[in-house]
């Protein structure tokens, strides 16, 4: 990931690490130049480590992997900050999985817009195994998306996150419309 930087000097140049002798000898000085090259990326990256672990701070190239550890699959064609916003938020996403909240903050970050969610089912527990189920006969779940640009709005991505979220049993309407 990280390479040769042009340019880039070394916060700790190697020669002044050697005695004296050696640091007074043109050929030791180019040699020991050749490392600091190879070696000042390292020490580049080593000093901005804890941001590296950032999401909004974290180089573009690194956001790729950095998203492998909380199981997030970043689409190449989304903008740089919702790459970033998608990662920064899993682990809360994760923990409001299976709700309405957690479905509607999801779809906030990967649209970028307003979502309204309408859902029709409900929650209860019996003894009896023959009760009802609460709410409606058939649960349904709408969901609506206001953007600035409802063509470019990632349609696919947002059935997918819906059906993903609700429960099978449960039909859903999906709508993306603009502000």
């Amino acid at each position: 990931m990280r390479g040769l930087v042009p340019g880039l000097v070394t916060a700790a140049p190697m020669l002044e690490m050697l005695p004296a002798v050696y640091q007074e000898d043109p050929f030791t000085e180019r040699f020991m130049a050749g490392f600091d090259d190879v070696v000042a990326p390292v020490l580049a990256t080593l000093d901005c480590l804890v941001e590296y672990f950032d999401p909004l701070l974290a180089p573009e190239d690194f956001l790729e992997w950095l998203s492998g550890w909380v199981g997030i699959e970043l689409d190449e064609g989304w903008p740089i900050e919702r790459r970033r916003a998608v990662v920064g938020t899993a682990v809360e996403m994760y923990r409001m999985r299976g709700t309405v909240a957690g479905l509607r903050a999801n779809l906030e970050v990967l649209t970028g817009g307003n979502v309204e969610i309408a859902d029709s089912g409900g929650v209860a527990w019996s003894r009896d195994p023959a009760a009802g189920l609460p709410g409606e006969a058939s649960p349904r779940l709408a969901v609506r998306v206001r953007v600035e640009d409802p063509e470019a709005a990632p349609l696919d991505l947002v059935e997918a996150a819906v059906a993903a979220a609700k429960p099978a049993h449960v039909v859903h309407r999906v709508e993306v419309g603009s502000r």
